[in-house]
This record gives structure tokens, C-alpha cells and sequence, in this order.
């Protein structure tokens, strides 16, 4: 299995040890669409997937989850995190392991999900609907410092609730002079470029793993797809995510490379437990 950069207790010392203050932002890799920001002395959790969870529900069936990363951190010693996002109700994104654990870590976190997924967040979770954040295509929602603004995903396509929300967000968030887009699980959607162009992206992150029938599952960019992506949308850096973590799911990252290289588009490709900071401006 591939083995985290840093992991456990160098996990949680390399995150304490990261500059705490207004000027630098911090953002580690956590596996899958997982990342965990730092920014002051706050702390953001993105999608994270930290439990095997799919991996015993389906190791019985005909579609394996076989991890092939080591988990950088168990969720339980994360005892700091002010806020979650969830992109989308799938598992890898929406995980009652990781996330009930957090919970009792941190009697205060919040939770974000799409609105369109209140109801279905909080009884996989098992805590009141009313206590979770409800965020909405072109709503911001200011939680622990971070300005969280919801972007559309198509995953596979566009898909509303009846009231006509989203049940498939990115995420723009806003850290001091920071910003960061992290699609969730998506395809090309013209919508996307539109929406995020309103902002100054710092850091982009994106999913590799492709759309292959033949894998029955919602599928998502490309590595070539993301780095046109994150070129389009005047990304300073673009990372990207959402392979590596099971067998049957991935892609490597080098046709991703080379169209980043082709595009001279800025890129950083982070190993799970890894991290990068971006100072005043943007800077990386």
C-alpha cells in the first residue's frame, strides 16, 4: 500500500508545527477528495474519507473496494477542526466513520452540505437537520473564519431536489487573502467556469480519476480534462485528487502532468499526508 508522507503522530505534529497566523495557509492532502486547511489557528476539513468503511461494505460483492493508500490520520485524534464540508452524499464524501468520530473530537465543528442533502446528512449521521449549515449554488456561509460560496457540480450531470437545489456542490473558500476552489466529484459544466471566474483562485483542486462505464460508478474529470479546467478558470495551481485510494477507481496522475506542462499551467501533485502553503497573494 502507499504509504503517507507523514502519518499519524508526524501527521499531527507537522500540522501543529505549520505557521499560525493570518498571512500563510496551510492545506494537506488526506487522500481520495480529502483535505484538511489550516489558516490561524482555524481549521477545515474538505470531504475527508477516513475510515474503510467501503471497503467492508463491499468486500463481498462483485465491485471491490481494495484501498491502495494507508489512512493518514484516524478522525478521532483530529480534535481541533472548527468545520466540515461535504460535497455530495456519497460515502468517500459523506462518511458517518469519519465524520461521527469528529464530531464527539469536537462538540462545536459544523457541518456543510448541500441543502438539497440536510435531511439524508443528518440521519446518516444521526444528529439534528437544523444544526447543519445548508449551502446553495451562489450562497456564502461564514463559518470559523472561512467564507464557503457553492459552486455547481455535475456528477455526472446537474441534479436538483424539488425545490431546485443542488444536490452536487464545489466549494470556493475564502481564508484571508487565500482562495481555494475544490470541485467535489464532477464532469466539464460550462456553469463551473462561470461561477468560479467571479473569484480569484489560488489553489484548485480537482478529481483525475476519469469517467469509465465498465467501473459502474459516477464519474468524474480526467487528468487532462482538470488541468484545461483549472487553465480556464486562471488557477495560480492546480492539485489534483480523488485517485490512489481504491483499485477499481483511479488514474494516474501523468497524462495530468503533461497537459499541465503543455498548458503551463501551474501544478503541485501533493502524496497523501503531504502538504502545501500559500502566502500573502496567492503566493505558493
Amino acid at each position: 500500500m502507499i504509504k503517507p508522507v507523514v502519518q499519524d503522530d508526524a501527521f499531527l505534529a507537522d500540522v501543529k508545527r505549520a505557521t499560525a497566523n493570518d498571512f500563510v495557509v496551510h492545506l494537506w492532502w488526506l487522500g481520495q477528495s480529502g483535505f484538511l486547511v489550516k489558516y490561524g489557528n482555524r481549521y477545515l476539513l474538505i470531504d475527508p474519507y477516513l475510515s474503510d468503511s467501503l471497503t467492508k461494505k463491499y468486500a463481498a460483492t462483485d465491485k471491490p473496494h481494495v484501498r491502495m493508500s494507508e489512512r493518514v490520520i484516524n478522525p478521532a485524534r483530529l480534535d481541533f477542526v472548527d468545520v466540515v464540508t461535504s460535497s455530495h452524499n456519497h460515502t468517500d464524501h459523506l462518511d458517518a466513520e469519519t465524520l461521527i468520530p469528529l464530531l464527539k473530537a469536537n462538540r462545536a465543528m459544523r457541518i456543510v452540505t448541500p441543502a438539497a442533502n440536510c435531511e439524508f446528512a443528518a440521519g446518516r449521521l444521526g444528529i439534528d437537520p437544523a444544526t447543519i449549515l445548508a449551502a446553495d449554488e451562489g450562497k456564502t456561509i461564514n463559518v470559523a473564519g472561512f467564507l464557503i460560496t457553492g459552486i455547481i457540480a455535475a456528477h455526472p450531470q446537474v441534479e436538483r431536489d424539488e425545490q431546485g437545489r443542488s444536490k452536487y456542490l464545489g466549494y470556493v473558500i475564502q481564508a484571508g487573502f487565500c482562495t481555494i476552489y475544490h470541485s467535489g466529484d464532477t464532469l466539464w459544466n460550462d456553469a463551473i467556469l462561470e461561477q468560479v471566474k467571479r473569484f480569484k483562485i489560488g489553489i484548485v483542486l480537482l478529481p483525475i480519476n476519469g469517467d469509465r462505464r465498465e467501473r459502474r460508478v459516477a464519474g468524474n474529470l480526467n487528468g487532462p480534462e482538470a488541468a484545461r479546467l483549472a487553465k480556464a478558470a486562471g488557477a495560480r495551481v492546480v492539485i489534483p485528487c480523488h485517485y490512489d485510494m481504491f483499485e477499481f477507481n483511479t488514474a494516474s496522475p501523468h497524462s495530468f502532468i503533461a497537459q499541465c506542462e503543455n498548458l503551463q499551467q501551474r501544478y503541485k501533485v501533493l502524496r497523501p499526508g503531504e502538504s502545501i502553503s500559500v502566502g500573502c497573494n496567492n503566493a505558493v
